[in-house]
């Protein structure tokens, strides 16, 4: 093998493909190797750690066909020195694969490729949506950190995702908090639902190029596919609960806040949060104000008063407020409803005119 290719798109993609190898496999070392493939369809680059996987593929000149598997750690390190504009020249003899960058030549020691695993795409070609990469990555990034981080329950450490009625429903929950995000559809035919694990959905939101994504799905597995190449990830075998039965139908009292005065009262008040980071929330509709509290007998303590618009009766509910700040992530709308059932009952949080987005948080005790 004899490929060209330019430093900058080199390391770009060397970086994002060692995302998708095993740090360290003592069982099968070519999972922690990156498999750079140079034949008719082009250059590609994959990667797979089982549980995700990648086909990248690189612009760049082929002289002569081939099939080589470096270990990545290696490769990125390398990849990650190119500092200069200009091409570098692999050549692969042997079990040596040589990168020439000008004066300096890098001779690595390859590892067999024969045992490198077929990454599997979804058999259902029906079950497929497209929809724009910046909008699937910004999906992702904002609703996985709200999965559980823990496996004990592995329908609650990912990413429910839902497509009905030409709307994209997104859930996560981590059985503190719950966030759904909806996007709409052009294909609005399509319909189906699966489990993706969070940490995989993170890992894949990084790969993503801006440009189109077809999404296709079966029992099994999802993939990512792009102009640029393909992206797959094995699926959560669970059944994911009924988020909606938790959903409260009525509320007790609402308040609507301008977004920027929450966030900055809530900043302030959680620097005076006690060990278990509780915060105080209290509705007091006759006089319109919203306000946020906290108590730590080693610091002191904080109130802060936010003028508002609210209905229903008076309120006090205690929150982590890390559950709270969270919301902030998942909406951009200047003003945000607060709404909340009674006492014992979770919190109803939404962007006021952002029909996207339902978060939910349940209240600590008193």
């Amino acid at each position: 093998m004899i490929i060209s290719i330019e430093k900058k798109k080199f390391g770009e993609a060397v970086h994002t493909v060692s995302r998708f190898a095993e740090r360290k496999s003592a069982t099968l070392p070519v999972l922690s190797a990156i498999l750079l493939i140079a034949g008719d369809d082009g250059i590609k680059m994959r990667a797979t750690n089982l549980e995700t996987g990648i086909d990248l593929k690189i612009d760049g000149e082929c002289t002569t066909k081939g099939v080589v598997a470096i270990p990545a750690t290696v490769l990125q390190q390398i990849a990650s020195s190119f500092t200069q504009e200009g091409k570098i020249l692999l050549e692969h003899n042997g079990d040596i694969l040589s990168i020439t960058s000008g004066n300096s030549k890098s001779s690595i020691k390859t590892v067999p490729y024969e045992d490198f695993p077929t990454i599997p795409f979804p058999e259902n070609p029906k079950n497929k949506i497209e929809l724009p990469g910046v909008l699937l990555r910004s999906l992702f990034t904002t609703i996985a950190p709200c999965a559980s981080s823990s496996t004990v329950r592995p329908e609650l450490a990912s990413i429910y995702l839902s497509i009905e009625g030409g709307v994209l429903t997104a859930v996560t929950t981590d059985s503190f908090r719950l966030a759904e995000k909806k996007i709409p559809l052009m294909n609005k035919g399509i319909q189906g639902k699966f489990l993706i694990p969070a940490k995989n959905a993170l890992d894949i939101a990084q790969a993503i190029p801006d440009t189109d994504i077809t999404v296709s799905f079966d029992e099994h597995q999802c993939a990512f596919v792009s102009d640029a190449g393909m992206l797959v990830s094995r699926l959560t075998n669970a059944v994911y609960p009924d988020y909606r039965q938790i959903i409260p139908k009525e509320s007790a009292v609402e308040a609507t806040v301008l977004r920027k005065d929450f966030e900055n009262s809530l900043k302030r008040t959680t620097i005076f949060s006690d060990s278990f980071q509780k915060v105080k929330m209290s509705f007091d509709p006759k006089k319109n104000q919203f306000s946020l509290f906290a108590r730590n007998t080693d610091i002191g303590e904080s109130s802060e008063t936010i003028s508002a618009h609210i209905s229903g009766d008076s309120l006090e509910l205690s929150f982590n407020h890390r559950y709270l700040s969270a919301v902030l992530a998942l909406t951009q709308a200047e003003s945000i409803s607060l709404s909340a059932a009674g006492i014992g009952r979770p919190l109803i949080i939404k962007g006021v005119g952002d029909t996207s987005l339902l978060y939910l948080v349940s209240p600590m005790n008193q």
